[in-house]
């Protein structure tokens, strides 16, 4: 027998028993005559003491051991422990494995760098941190299943190993042995296969499935993620808000006692208008205003394509910031400080030239008080918005407005159906090219006009800045989505070699249906107000797309890339 207990689990009530426990050596400490050892497993930490006669053993940190001894009260208790009001007195101990010097201490503030914690990822797991962001993960995939399941949702598994298709973003290939020249692609996302789910009759799908994508990685991002794939037979786009609103609000409730408000819905338009970004934090205030029909009277911006502001309430150690900015910043913007003060002239602005009119035009527009500052930027409207956004978001940051313990979800709905890509001289899909167009603008694809007014019904989840799921009604028209095909620059032959099954499969009474998928590595990760989805990710790859452990990726033999017929 390895244990009659773990090593979390032992308390006053057990004290006089006899019991047997196995673990990892987490500390020791030799106070001459006695030893006292902390053993660590899955569970928990436990004191042990013993005598210097006991310890007829070489012993050092990480040893997994296996002791018998008796539970007896402890004089100096830890009460941050469960285990803290006893010890045991140990009766033998016996070494199950010795370890060599470890890279980096197991505790729970890290010690080693992150590439040493990847290439010893085993190692790292031992750390209560990692372990239990692990058990947080089970917790929450294990409700995800759960609440979808009551609801009628039917999990199922799709192929990983998929044909490979030109749109969406870069797919790893993989080599066919037996099809000589020909390969497949891992799975970048359910997309087509959940769609043929729903035209076979499924009502409600869903999985928690490994995704694909030869991309950069990021903090936030891993060139292998996971996601909660869902999708519903006969529903518009409200039904797929509503409960999807209801899903989310239920995970943080279960896994964190939060209740969530409201999610409101802002389309993509007001939202770029509004916070220069489709993904704004809405923890913000500082919403863009538009001043273009105020400024019609100033020389240097009457002209100016677009004049944008924001007011910051109560803006202090103001000069510390702007001098900061000006350091980083070029000259399409201008500021007005409102004084704390009784004089008459109770501002002071970055722009010498302004007349007293103008400035005061400003305030009273912004409606203004003592202490208040206004940033306006002007320019092009892309890189105006794009430079205020940043300025926002540099502020929120000097004054610490950024609460991490709370969460503003919303909706971005109507994103444009198609963008376009100047390197390649063509459009590409915003979502991807089984989005449904609003029924409105469905006219638009027969029409040689810009493909890039078409908006579609899609929806993003949005919170605290961060993309956490986005999802759409889907094309079930044949006619449709061959239109949206031609538009992405496709001919008859490739629409035939990448979706002719699809096309097909659209003819035999397709349902209306939609979607959504959510990142279970970014959800996590926002729920526990971390900075990087690798903590929460049992082995991980770098930044480089790396396994650093395993040292993947490798180069193969020439003897094995020949039966690859390479």
């Amino acid at each position: 027998m390895y244990r009659t207990h773990n090593c979390g689990e032992l308390c006053k009530k057990d004290i006089g028993k006899e019991v047997i426990l196995s673990g990892w050596i987490q500390n020791i400490r030799d106070l001459g005559s006695l030893f006292f050892i902390d053993i660590r497993d899955y569970f928990g930490i436990t004191q042990l003491i013993f005598t210097k006669k006991k310890k007829n053993i070489f012993l050092e940190k990480e040893f997994l051991i296996k002791i018998k001894g008796k539970v007896i009260e402890r004089l100096s208790k830890n009460y941050k422990i469960p285990t803290g009001e006893i010890e045991i007195l140990v009766f033998s101990i016996e070494i199950l494995n010795s370890s060599i010097s470890i890279p980096f201490s197991i505790e729970n503030e890290k010690d080693g760098t992150e590439k040493v914690r990847m290439m010893y990822r085993y190692l790292d797991i031992r750390r209560n941190t990692i372990k239990n962001n692990l058990i947080i993960r089970h917790d929450l995939t294990l409700e995800i299943r759960n609440f979808l399941s009551r609801n009628g949702f039917l999990e199922i598994e799709t192929p990983i190993l998929t044909n490979y298709t030109s749109e969406g973003a870069r797919s790893f290939v993989v080599p066919s042995r037996t099809q000589i020249g020909k390969f497949y692609a891992l799975s970048q996302s359910p997309q087509l296969f959940k769609q043929l789910l729903m035209i076979g009759g499924i009502d409600k799908y869903f999985q928690i499935v490994k995704c694909f994508r030869d991309e950069d990685p990021r903090s936030d991002r891993q060139i292998e993620f996971t996601q909660i794939d869902c999708e519903m037979s006969f529903v518009e786009k409200n039904d797929i808000l509503i409960f999807f609103e209801n899903f989310i609000k239920h995970l943080f409730n279960k896994i964190k006692n939060i209740q969530l408000e409201p999610f409101p819905s802002i389309s993509y338009t007001n939202a770029i208008k509004m916070y220069g970004t489709d993904k704004p934090d809405l923890r913000l205030d500082m919403s863009f205003v538009e001043l273009n029909h105020l400024v019609k009277d100033i020389n240097f911006l009457k002209d100016q394509e677009l004049v944008i502001g924001i007011k910051v309430k109560e803006f202090v150690h103001v000069n510390d910031f702007l001098i900061k900015l000006k350091k980083v910043e070029n000259k399409n913007f201008l500021w007005i400080h409102i004084q704390n003060n009784k004089e008459e002239k109770n501002y002071i602005s970055s722009n010498q030239d302004f007349s007293k009119e103008n400035l005061l035009l400003f305030i009273k527009y912004f409606k203004a008080s003592p202490g208040d500052l206004l940033f306006i930027y002007f320019g092009n409207k892309k890189e105006t918005r794009e430079k205020l956004r940043k300025i926002r978001f540099k502020i929120a940051h000097h004054l610490n407005l950024i609460n991490p313990k709370l969460f503003k979800p919303l909706w971005i709905i109507d994103s444009p159906l198609f963008e376009w890509e100047e390197k390649y001289k063509r459009y590409k899909s915003v979502h991807h090219p089984f989005t449904s167009p609003k029924e409105e603008d469905i006219h638009l694809l027969l029409e040689e006009k810009d493909p890039g007014t078409i908006r579609s019904q899609s929806f993003d989840l949005i919170i605290n800045g961060i993309e956490i799921g986005s999802g759409s009604i889907r094309i079930h028209n044949k006619n449709v989505q061959n239109l949206v095909f031609k538009h992405l620059g496709l001919s008859i032959k490739e629409i035939e070699s990448q979706f002719g099954f699809f096309i097909k499969a659209l003819e035999y009474g397709t349902p209306p249906h939609g979607g959504i998928a959510f990142g279970l590595d970014r959800l996590i990760n926002l729920l526990e107000g971390n900075d990087n989805i690798k903590n929460f990710i049992a082995f991980p790859k770098n930044n480089y797309g790396k396994d650093l452990m395993i040292n993947a990726p490798s180069f193969l033999k020439d003897e094995k890339l020949n039966k690859l017929h390479f």
